[in-house]
């Protein structure tokens, strides 16, 4: 298996992805003192950077990996969704951003001094869609969905991906669509008959309604899920542990983690799902696309913040594997 071929062959592959866009501001700065008001640090911030997360990470890594993104979310008609809307016209996203006059655009601003965060500090809306937001998204994802051979739902629980869409997209998708979800738990019970999910480890707990420690465990909790949501495959990742892959059919398979050095897990589910949907557009199996997740994500998270990975950094870190590293957990 080349595997760094396989990277390559991800190039003008095109993905559709829906869901919670966001905004990262990086306040950086200097601590020299403790303020006299409270024993609290003072951060003389000297930088400021806006990057893109949720889904607009999602889309970020399609970019910089060499495919062709398409967005869809909604965000604030504020001064924080013009940032959204120019950062992904830099990043080459095409980008649809519903522009909403009751929510504002999900901001998470993170103040750093000496390479720590210090402090964290969200500004969100995350209430369902109102009926004329809800509206205008059905439209679009309307407008779109026809040109796309895999999706990517991208759930941050902010309220663009919800019930009501769930049900409207298993009846609008096509036959033999891949729709990929990245899940978050509130909205576990209305995850049903999609192609793929691709939960952590405490996502996957909390969706099986069960403690995952063990390999038995996780091979528990990824077969409760493939019932429960009746999927056709499922990925759960594992952290310093990696990922296990079940190919209903085929086997569940485990793939060991590739990272050499770990900074920042920011944004490496994003990572994930996006290569994993670019291999699958790109003709790809599900498996061979893991193993290039798989590698990817263990660049990403050497690095700090949500950023894409290079078509070039992931070709390079391939091309010094002598073959791919898997093993066959047990039949599935």
């Amino acid at each position: 298996m080349n595997l760094a071929f396989n990277a390559s062959r991800m190039i003008g592959s095109k993905v559709l992805i829906i869901g919670d866009i966001m905004l990262d501001q990086y306040q950086k700065g200097l601590v020299e003192r403790i303020s006299p008001e409270a024993p609290v640090p003072v951060v003389k911030i000297v930088e400021q950077t806006f990057k893109i997360g949720g889904a607009g990470n999602v889309a970020q890594n399609v970019a910089t990996l060499g495919g062709c993104p398409t967005l869809v979310s909604i965000c604030g008609r504020d001064l924080y969704g013009e940032n959204l809307e120019s950062i992904c016209g830099e990043l080459g996203v095409k980008s649809h951003l519903i522009r909403s006059e009751s929510r504002e655009t999900t901001l998470k601003t993170r103040i750093m001094a000496q390479h720590q965060q210090m402090l964290r500090v969200d500004r969100e809306t995350n209430s369902p869609l109102d009926a004329r937001e809800f509206q205008a998204l059905l439209e679009k994802v309307d407008s779109l969905l026809g040109d796309f051979e895999t999706v990517i739902l991208s759930d941050y629980g902010k309220g663009v991906i919800s019930e009501g869409f769930l049900n409207w997209l298993r009846e609008k998708k096509k036959p033999g669509q891949k729709i990929i979800l990245d899940p978050k738990t509130c909205n576990f019970p209305h995850y049903t008959d999609f192609y793929c999910m691709t939960p952590n480890r405490k996502e996957a707990s909390e969706g099986a309604l069960m403690h995952i420690a063990t390999r038995e465990e996780i091979l528990e909790a990824g077969k409760r899920l493939i019932t429960q949501c009746n999927l056709q495959s499922l990925v759960i990742t594992l952290g310093a542990e990696g990922m296990a892959v079940f190919l209903p059919g085929q086997g569940v398979f485990h793939l060991p983690t590739t990272a050499k050095k770990v900074f920042d897990v920011t944004g490496a589910g994003d990572t994930v799902i996006a290569v994993i949907a670019l291999g699958l557009s790109s003709g790809l199996d599900l498996l061979t696309s893991c193993i290039l997740a798989n590698s990817a994500a263990g660049l990403v998270v050497g690095q700090v913040g949500a950023v894409g990975i290079t078509q070039e950094e992931l070709t390079e870190a391939l091309s010094s594997w002598p073959c791919a590293q898997q093993t066959k957990w047990c039949p599935l």
